[in-house]
């Protein structure tokens, strides 16, 4: 719902918990009141007084009055160089060399449904209930504008944010910087939540208090990272799983990324969020637009759960398009921990055989089928099949593979090139790499400027070819390093600042054209794993695979992590074999089961080299994850164990819409001697209602299982762990 009084300038956005409320100030200025806790017909301009504070300037129009100052009001976007000197929202060079922008309140339209962006992934709306404010400031000197995008979507408690930055005039502007939302939050003290990681071991949860500084969150990687994911929360220090308030920021995007969190010397605190202004210089011709990408917002008053929710349901219903978001996923086996570089069609067949005999339902091949691939060092770029590996090509692997009643999926990385490839040596200027230098290597490979029409065009044609010529279900699309060398051949020198921000639009448009192509097949998305793990990526792809980190324990921390802004449908995970390739840990099957089972469940290992035992295990699991895949895939998520406590032990839980079921999973991941017991309450169940523990005779009412708990069993050896499937009986 949006709100408009125009006796007192009031735009007031509800959901149905939150209010959001801004003032149309009589100078133009666009005051930021509230944000929290939804409260029908209030006003809260009475929450914000002015003073004359020491060396916070005045606008020329108000030099007489020195309690009025920019560089103390709450605002909803913020200009650069006109008297306000925190965070800047948007940093744009003149025609005449000048470094400013005073925005002011132009008009606003109420509209409903949702905006679109061009070009770049965005919340839709699926209903027809979301509604959308646009809101145009304009520079008080120049011609340039902003529209402030507003997208409602009530039922969930997201309001989405993007802008719009418009040149009016005849000459080119130059931005700098171009952030998606600026919040400010006046009073309150305030921890920030983050996701820090590096390969292998992504999105580590740290908590850390807001000081009088200004903390920055950010990727120059060319992708929003393995190191820092763009999602962060702003949380009350009293804030817990079940209590206390947040806010969420989470950028529908894929590239470089930066939030900037700074308290200024009053004590308020403005979030600005956004594209990482390192190396970004945009050229905005005259009569064109510049669109940023989207953020969701959330706040919640009842702790980090009600948040994870609303985020959850949001990426569910309004970021991912794919058919498969609502259908069961195909349990998997990749064969690339089992055999690397080194296979042929006989020997992935033999994975493949004794993978439908355990109840797989889908086959990967992974990297290096294609082009000259026997290692890291060569073949990218080459998207066509090496027949000294697979003679006659996938036709008789795919056939054989359907024989055994499963279907066939495929590794490809097109964002990629090995100077040691045909395609490389035909169009070496198609790589990004700046001139005279000798480029960065990672794998010793280079990055594709997908920012090329023509780049783009040679992969669609090599992929659209492939997938339509084979009988190919799922695609598994990586992206091996990091972005360095930000050099297009195809554009100017004016336009050099441009080519980070066009080569993710580029992916996004191969991504689309693909997808759109072929909507039957399932893409997952991949960057060494988790290294490009965010919403923009799920907008095209519905999973990701989490991180090449497959050690079970390894895995707890990262998923925990990754269950604060992402839905459980969308991490992949697999069981890989042991001791780990990763770490070298030994731990149980069962242990290794469980932990797979929050996300898309496969298998990463070669299932011929397993005991008897271990194969009737994985036939178990398999029965086991079908029986509660679509309580996984589409019921409620709860983190039962607070963030001080996963150095023990990890509860979490999947509870039914309908609070039929909930499936309560525990690992422990420290035993101690004459160990404290390990005591829960479960979530989302009917309090009226009576459950069984399936597998036993013990029924405990639903009231009971919440606010009494449960009490888990002394558990015993290396990583034990439980997984009890309580369901309703009356």
């Amino acid at each position: 719902m949006i709100l408009y009084s125009p006796q007192d300038g009031l735009l007031t956005l509800h959901t149905a918990h939150t209010t959001y409320q801004m003032e149309l100030e009589p100078h133009g200025f666009l005051r930021h009141l509230y944000y929290g806790a939804r409260t029908d017909n209030a006003d809260f301009r009475y929450l914000h007084r002015n003073y004359d504070r020491g060396y916070s300037g005045n606008p020329a129009e108000l030099r007489n009055d020195r309690s009025f100052s920019v560089d103390t009001m709450p605002q909803e976007y913020t200009g650069f160089n006109a008297g306000d000197f925190r965070t800047p929202s948007l940093r744009a060079v003149h025609a005449d060399g000048s470094y400013a922008a005073d925005l002011r309140y132009a008009g606003h339209e109420i509209v409903n449904g949702k905006y679109a962006l061009p070009g770049l992934p965005a919340a839709f709306d699926r209903d027809g209930n979301a509604m959308t404010l646009i809101i145009t400031l304009k520079d008080t000197a120049t011609p340039l504008q902003v529209r402030l995008y507003y997208g409602v979507f009530e039922e969930l408690d997201v309001i989405t944010r993007a802008t719009e930055i418009v040149n009016g005039g005849t000459d080119a502007v130059y931005l700098e910087k171009a952030a998606s939302a600026c919040m400010d939050i006046p009073f309150g003290k305030w921890e920030l939540l983050h996701f820090h990681g590096r390969h292998c071991m992504e999105r580590q949860a740290e908590r850390v208090p807001l000081g009088h500084n200004a903390q920055t969150v950010e990727s120059r990687r060319g992708a929003s990272s393995h190191h820092h994911n763009p999602f962060v929360i702003l949380c009350a220090p009293d804030t817990r799983e079940y209590a206390g308030e947040c806010y969420g920021f989470m950028p529908v995007w894929s590239g470089n990324h930066k939030t900037e969190v700074e308290t200024d010397y009053l004590g308020s605190v403005r979030v600005v969020t956004g594209i990482h202004d390192s190396q970004f210089r945009w050229k905005l011709e005259p009569g064109q637009s510049f669109y940023t990408p989207e953020v969701l917002l959330s706040y919640s008053a009842t702790g980090f759960s009600t948040l994870s929710h609303n985020y959850h349901d949001m990426i569910r219903y309004h970021i991912c398009r794919s058919q498969y978001v609502g259908k069961p996923r195909s349990i998997l086996v990749n064969n690339w921990e089992a055999t690397f570089f080194t296979f042929d069609t006989e020997r992935l067949l033999r994975i493949a055989r004794e993978a439908a005999k355990l109840g797989v339902d889908l086959f990967v091949m992974d990297d290096g089928w294609f082009g000259t691939r026997n290692d890291d060092n060569s073949g990218l770029g080459d998207w066509f099949v090496d027949e000294r590996k697979l003679p006659g090509g996938l036709r008789p692997l795919i056939e054989g593979v359907k024989e055994l009643g499963m279907k066939f999926g495929i590794w490809m990385e097109p964002e990629m090139v090995n100077e040691d490839s045909d395609l490389y040596r035909r169009h070496p200027e198609w790589v990004l790499r700046a001139p005279n230098r000798a480029p960065m290597y990672c794998r010793n490979q280079l990055v594709l400027d997908m920012s090329r029409e023509d780049v783009r065009q040679y992969l669609y044609d090599c992929f659209s070819t492939l997938l339509r010529d084979n009988e190919i279900s799922y695609v598994k699309w990586d992206m091996n390093r990091s972005v360095s060398d930000m050099y297009s051949n195809a554009l100017p020198a004016d336009r050099q600042g441009e080519a980070g921000h066009r080569y993710v639009l580029g992916v996004y448009d191969l991504l689309e054209r693909l997808t759109q192509t072929f909507p039957d097949v399932l893409f997952e998305g991949c960057a060494g794993g988790g290294g490009r793990f965010d919403a923009g990526m799920l907008y095209y792809t519905p999973q990701i695979w989490c991180s090449d980190d497959t050690d079970a324990i390894e895995r707890l921390a990262i998923q925990h992590g990754t269950s604060f802004g992402y839905p459980a449908f969308t991490m992949g995970a697999h069981v890989s074999a042991c001791p780990n390739q990763q770490t070298g840990r030994v731990t149980s099957m069962y242990t290794r089961g469980v932990v797979a089972m929050s996300g898309t469940f496969g298998y990463e290992l070669d299932l011929n080299r397993l005991s008897d035992s271990e194969k009737d295990e994985v036939r178990l699991q398999i029965d086991a994850f079908k029986k509660v895949e679509a309580l996984i895939r589409d019921g409620i998520y709860y983190r039962l164990n607070e963030l001080e406590e996963q150095e023990f032990y990890s509860v979490w839980e999947f509870a039914a819409r309908d609070g039929s079921e909930a499936l309560v999973n525990l690992v422990v991941k420290h035993v101690l001697a004459n160990a404290p017991l390990c005591h829960v309450r479960l979530k989302g169940l009917d309090p009226a209602a009576t459950y069984r523990v399936e597998g036993s005779d013990s029924v405990y009412s639903g009231a009971a299982l919440m606010s009494g708990g449960y009490t888990f069993p002394m558990l015993w050896g290396d990583y034990p762990s439980m997984q009890l499937r309580f369901m309703r009986v009356g």
